[in-house]
């Protein structure tokens, strides 16, 4: 049996009870009074048969709030809930670290790296180069994983199994809400988990009232992504090839949730990296020149990052 332990809450970030809940079931009255009815809406569409990992439980919580993880415990039948981090690490097999502010996930994922532990870390990894630099052995040897859900979306399964059939793509157009900074990761994923193109620079384009980003790739065609601030929930991915075009809504958060799990189990279990670590690296390099290009008003190279 492998274990695995939960860690972390971050203000309207719910993962830590949706991705214990895909792999051990849940209460769904607790689900409720824990305050995240929309998790419990789409995960009581869900046939029993689609929980669960085989061989895998999420077997301990830890959160900054003790109530907070009693509440999760229940929610996401959790069976131990930890009273500080130490209480975790030598009882798990690995961490899904599924908190989004990235300012803390080194201070949360060392003390199981260094313990040789397997560590899921949520998107975005890290904004700050230094960090980044402190977890490339860790991506390398593939103790570590992290990327948004959004690399796995079901809908996106048409354009990952037959990208050929778009001919030349010109222009890949990416839609969501919020910012940059934690909702541009979605896209940037999402895309890398396609193809092998590679962003190459990224500039700001002239528009008001949100933000668009313009990314050139480096077969020369353009990866747009929108920022449209606070709007109804919106991830959708747009692309025009020479022979077809296609759009996508990417809504099913389960399968790209279950995926993504899948994945961090497949590396526990086989120690190769389930995402490539160069695209991991590009993510972040490209949403730290998205940042730096909107700060300096500028087209800012991806090289400029040394990760």
């Amino acid at each position: 049996m492998i274990n695995l332990g939960v860690l972390g809450m971050s203000p309207g970030n719910g993962h830590p009870y949706s991705f214990s809940a895909i792999i051990n079931g849940y209460n769904g009255a607790a689900m409720d009074a824990a305050g995240w009815g929309g998790i419990h809406d789409y995960l009581r569409r869900r046939k029993s048969e689609e929980f669960g990992i085989e061989g895998v439980r999420v077997s301990h919580v830890w959160t900054q709030d003790y109530d907070e993880s009693a509440r999760l415990s229940r929610a996401s039948n959790v069976a131990t809930v930890c009273r500080n981090l130490d209480e975790m690490v030598d009882a798990v097999d690995g961490a899904l670290i599924a908190r989004d502010d990235y300012m803390l996930h080194r201070e949360l994922a060392e003390p199981f790296l260094k313990r040789g532990k397997f560590v899921f870390v949520d998107k975005p990894l890290s904004l700050n180069v230094d960090d980044m630099i402190y977890f490339s052995p860790y991506l390398e040897n593939a103790q570590l994983m992290s990327c948004s859900g959004m690399r796995f979306a079901r809908e996106l399964d048409e354009i990952r199994n037959d990208w050929a059939s778009f001919g030349k793509v010109k222009l890949i157009r990416a839609t969501v809400l919020n910012d940059w900074r934690k909702y541009g990761v979605h896209m940037i994923d999402a895309l890398l988990g396609l193809t092998s193109l590679r962003p190459i620079n990224v500039s700001m384009a002239p528009v008001q009232g949100f933000e668009s980003r313009l990314i050139q790739l480096d077969n020369g065609s353009i990866f747009q992504v929108d920022n449209l601030g606070e709007t109804c929930k919106t991830f959708r991915f747009d692309i025009f090839g020479a022979t077809k075009n296609g759009s996508f809504d990417l809504h099913d958060n389960f399968s790209a949730f279950k995926r993504l799990l899948e994945g961090f189990v497949q590396q526990i279990r086989t120690g190769t990296n389930t995402v490539p670590m160069q695209d991991t690296n590009d993510s972040m390099r490209l949403l730290i020149a998205g940042i730096r290009a909107q700060e300096e008003k500028r087209t800012v190279l991806l090289e400029e990052i040394k990760i």
